[in-house]
C-alpha cells in the first residue's frame, strides 16, 4: 500500500485553534511518504472557511470545504469521506501533530486486504508542561489520548480511536459513515464513541474485517489547561457513560461494552492498587490517581444508567449516512 493512496481529513470548527490547525496540516505535508491530499472540513463557520481558503489557495494538495451535513464531528468526517479520492482515509484531530512516519505505518497495515481500519498512538501535550499528578494514565482517553490498558505493538482491537485513525474506503461503503447525533458538536457536552459504534457496525457488515492499532503511528495531541482539571474529568467521564448507552442501544450491550468489561475488571483495579501503593510509599499523586479512577468509574456508570433510561423513550438518537460507491471501489 503506497501512502499516496491515503487522503487525510482534518475537521475544524473554531478560529481559536488557528495555529493548531496550521501545525496539523504542516505535519501531514511533512510526512515521509506524502498523502494524496489533505481535506480541511469546516464545521459551519463561514469566517474560518474563508480564512482557511485564503491560507491554502495556492497549495494544491490541501482542499478546504464546508461540512455538508448537520453541525458536528461525525457529519464533518462524512463530508471528508465523500469528497476524498484516496483508497485509505485517515483522520487527524485539528489540535494534534503527526510524527513523520505516521502515514507510512498506516499504509503498512493495509498490506493485508482483510484489514479495514488502522489506528495509532496518541500522546498528550499537557498545557502545564507535565501530567497532573492526580491524573491516571488509565483515563487518558478523557483527553483524547491512548490510555494504559490498550495492547502494545500492532494488535487487533474492537475499535480504533477517531482522532488518530484510518479506514479503507470500502469499509464505509459496506457499513456507512459515522453516525450523526453522537459524538462531538463544537463546545457542547463532550460526547464520544462515534468511532466505536462505526467499528462495531463495520465488523457486523464485514465479519472477516480486521481492525488494528499500531503504536508506531504516533500523533501528539494538545491538552488545553481547562482539561487538566478534575471538573472536566468528571464531565467527560459522565458524557462517556451517556455515549456508551447510545452505542449499546444501537449495537447491543454484548458488543457495545465488550472491551469496557475487561477494562473495568482488570485494568482499572490494577490502577487503583498502584495508586494506593504509591500513596503508601509517599509518592506524589498516588492517592489522587486511585481516587480519580474510582470517581471516573462511578461517574461513567451514572451517565450510562441515565442514558439507558432515556434511550428507550426517545429511540435511537442518531442516524447513519450511507457512503456512495465510487468508481474503483471493491465490494
Amino acid at each position: 500500500m503506497n501512502s499516496r493512496d491515503i487522503s487525510v481529513v482534518i475537521c475544524v470548527y473554531t478560529e481559536d485553534r488557528w495555529e493548531d490547525i496550521l501545525a496539523a496540516v504542516s505535519s501531514v505535508r511533512a510526512q515521509s511518504r506524502p498523502a494524496r491530499e489533505t481535506l480541511l472540513v469546516v464545521d459551519h463557520n463561514e469566517t474560518l472557511l474563508e480564512r482557511l481558503t485564503g491560507e491554502y489557495k495556492e497549495v494544491e494538495e490541501v482542499r478546504v470545504l464546508a461540512n455538508a451535513g448537520p453541525r458536528g464531528l461525525s457529519a464533518g468526517r462524512n463530508t471528508g469521506i465523500v469528497a476524498s479520492h484516496g483508497e485509505i482515509i485517515a483522520f487527524l484531530d485539528d489540535d494534534a501533530v503527526a510524527e513523520r512516519d505516521w502515514l507510512k505505518h498506516f499504509a503498512e497495515g493495509y498490506e493485508d486486504p482483510r484489514v479495514m481500519a488502522v489506528g495509532g498512538r496518541t500522546m498528550p501535550i499537557w498545557a502545564s508542561g507535565r501530567r497532573p499528578a492526580w491524573f491516571p494514565e488509565e483515563f487518558d482517553w478523557v483527553v483524547g489520548c491512548t490510555y494504559k490498558g490498550l495492547p502494545p505493538g500492532r494488535a487487533r482491537v474492537r475499535n480504533v480511536l477517531g482522532g488518530n485513525a484510518s479506514f479503507r474506503r470500502t469499509a464505509f461503503v459496506a457499513a456507512g459513515g459515522f453516525a450523526t447525533g453522537i459524538g462531538r458538536d463544537g463546545d457542547k457536552r463532550p460526547l464520544g464513541c462515534e468511532e466505536t459504534e462505526l467499528c462495531i457496525r463495520l465488523s457486523r457488515a464485514r465479519p472477516d474485517a480486521i481492525l488494528l492499532i499500531d503504536d508506531r503511528a504516533v500523533i501528539h495531541h494538545r491538552v488545553p489547561e481547562p482539561r487538566e482539571h478534575f471538573a472536566y474529568f468528571r464531565t467527560r467521564t459522565y458524557a462517556e457513560g451517556l455515549s456508551k448507552a447510545l452505542v449499546a442501544r444501537s449495537v447491543g450491550s454484548d458488543k457495545g461494552l465488550e472491551s469496557e468489561r475487561r477494562y473495568t475488571t482488570r485494568v482499572l483495579p490494577a490502577g487503583v492498587v498502584r495508586g494506593l501503593r504509591d500513596a503508601l510509599l509517599a509518592r506524589p499523586g498516588g492517592a489522587g490517581r486511585a481516587g480519580a479512577i474510582v470517581a471516573g468509574v462511578l461517574t461513567a456508570a451514572g451517565g450510562y444508567v441515565l442514558g439507558s433510561v432515556r434511550a428507550p423513550r426517545g429511540g435511537a438518537a442518531f442516524s447513519v449516512v450511507r457512503i456512495p460507491v465510487c468508481e474503483g471501489d471493491i465490494a
